[in-house]
């Protein structure tokens, strides 16, 4: 379940749908915090993965300006 949210955010960033990747990021990030709480990941994994996910959705939205 977590490596599937992961992957659905990582598709649609590289396919360009920055809306579809923040909406699979916004599913993505309560199960994150859900594997974390329960101890099934390190609370530290789970906010570095929060961290990249966020990062590259950034700079998804920023490409295509800085091309512009």
């Amino acid at each position: 379940m977590l490596r599937t949210a992961i992957k659905k955010v990582i598709k649609a960033i590289e396919a360009g749908d920055l809306d579809g990747a923040k909406a699979a990021y916004a599913k993505a990030e309560p199960v994150l915090d859900r594997y974390a709480a329960r101890g099934l990941i390190h609370r530290n994994k789970a906010a570095r993965h929060k961290s990249r996910l966020m990062q590259r959705i950034h700079h998804a939205a920023s490409a295509p300006q800085a091309a512009a």
